[in-house]
Order: structure tokens, then sequence, then C-alpha cells
């Protein structure tokens, strides 16, 4: 793997992808047979997305589309290389190499393959949404922490839960129970098993659907979607919340933070924060009800 220096030096580019370069730009794969420390240098220079160093001297690196594959083969001179497309994740709007341990806030996630400190909430890596690595997933676990130490709700609702990453955060976090939901049973799959990982299958329930599926109330609902998806569910979701609940909305570009807020404030809540990051935007809201 890649030396800590190195990825000093990179300024953890896994964490610095932004939203300008979700869809319009592709980056791509290069894999080299050896790597010198210039080449490398050099790589990080032109801008690599993500480099690994291997114990065998051969390596890998992500390059954005804006830099040519010639710039690339006049870095590296004659060392033997092979050029394929990248493949994103999260969306594929996350461009790392491999999956790794990041801290977010009070919660530490880890790959299911390597091994994890006690408290640690590990995931395996596969194609539901929910690494830890996206700006939204980081940005909710953020303010999951700040609003459960503030006041520790009873159970959480996860509406999109993709691999479970939020819902079983605030497990990790402290809240007793959970119930994630989404309309992809695949996904469903990856969150139970992420559930089992961790020894959390007894406090995490399951279900297929959307915010009408279920019925009830909640004091904290997590909805880590999309702009669109969020307008149209908004009614139902609403009718989640219960008295004085709060409600976390993720995935929302910038020029659509607006539109978002207010379908909310309509429904009667009440704005409490905003964090952004990175072209994305986090809306706490609170129930006047």
């Amino acid at each position: 793997m890649m030396p800590l220096n190195v990825k000093e030096r990179m300024h953890t580019r896994s964490e610095l992808v932004h939203s300008d370069a979700r869809f319009d730009r592709m980056p791509y794969r290069i894999d080299l047979t050896k790597m010198s420390a210039h080449a490398l240098d050099r790589l990080i220079e032109l801008g690599a997305l993500d480099v690994e160093v291997f114990g065998d001297g051969a390596a890998a690196a992500l390059m954005p589309d804006n830099v040519t594959t010639p710039q690339v083969t006049d870095v590296l001179g004659s060392a033997a290389l092979a050029i394929s497309p990248a493949v994103g994740r999260d969306a594929e709007s996350v461009w790392v190499l491999s999956p790794r341990p990041t801290r977010i806030g009070r919660v530490r996630i880890v790959p299911a393959h390597l091994q994890a400190e006690p408290g640690a909430l590990r995931l395996n890596d596969g194609p539901a949404f929910g690494t830890g690595l996206h700006p939204t997933t980081a940005l909710c676990i953020e303010t999951l922490g700040e609003l459960i130490q503030d006041a520790l709700p009873d159970a959480v609702l996860d509406v999109g839960t993709g691999s479970g990453v939020l819902a079983l955060a605030a497990l990790t976090l402290g809240v007793p129970r959970a119930l994630g939901i989404d309309i992809d049973g695949t996904a469903l799959s990856a969150a139970a098993e992420n559930a089992r990982l961790n020894g959390l299958e007894d406090r995490l329930q399951l279900a297929q659907g959307g915010a009408d599926a279920v019925t009830g109330t909640w004091p904290l609902v997590i909805a880590n979607v999309l702009p669109a998806p969020l307008i149209e569910m908004a009614p139902a979701l609403v009718r989640r919340i219960g008295h004085h609940g709060r409600l976390v909305l993720s995935g929302i570009v910038v020029s659509l933070e607006h539109d978002v807020s207010e379908v909310y404030r309509r429904l009667g809540m009440r704005r409490l924060d905003t964090k952004s990051r990175q072209g994305w935007v986090t809306l706490v809201l609170q129930a006047t009800w």
C-alpha cells in the first residue's frame, strides 16, 4: 500500500473530489509494473486523484480526464503501464482505487477486509451507496454525531439507507434502534450484511419501500438521496417525524438548496442548521408541531 508520507503529499485526494467532477468528467486508471519516487511525485503534481504503491514496486493511479495519456507517458518514460477506465464509487462520483479507513466526526469507518479497532464501523465494499467517502455521507454522519450528542433519540429512521451506513453510524453512536428503508432490494441485502458484520442486526430493522411504506413517527429522520425524490416524498416524509422531531436532508446540490428547503418549510419544518461541502448541502430541520 502507499506509504503514509505519500498520502500526506496527496492531501488525501479521495476526500477532495467535488460535485463538479461527478458526471462530466471520467477519470482513468493507470497500472505500472514499477514506480519510481520521481515518477510518483510527478503524477501527484499532474493531479492524480489517488495513488497506491504495492509491496513489489508495482503501482496504480487514478488520473483526471484533463490529464492526457501522452502527458502521463512523458512523465513515466518507458515504464510499462496499462490504461483502463476508472471505476467510480458512491454513484460514480468518488474516485478512489480501493476502500480505506476514514474517520468522520465521531465515527471510524473501516473496510470489512481490514482489521478494525473496537467501536469502529466495518463496511463491505459493494455497489450500494454509502462508503463514507462521499461528501453527503460525511456531512450526514457529522450531523448525526452532533444531534445525538445534543439529545439522544430512542430511534432513527434512515430513508434510502443504501449500504446502511447512516443507520449503522447512528447505532454506533448510541441510538438504541434504527429502521432503514430503501426501494432497492439489493441495497437492503447489503445493509443487512453490514449489520451482521458489526453485530448490530438485532438493533437494525430493514424494510423495502419509501417513506409512505412505513407507519409511525420517529424523533430523528435522515434522508440522503437526491433533490427530486426529496421534494416528491416530502409530504410522506414529514408524516414520519414526531413531536418536535428533527429531519436531516442531504444529497442536495447547492443550486437546489432553496427549492428543497422551501417545500419542507411549507409543510411546517423549521430550519435549524445548514452544512455544505464540495458543492453539496445538508439541511437540518425541526418539526414545529
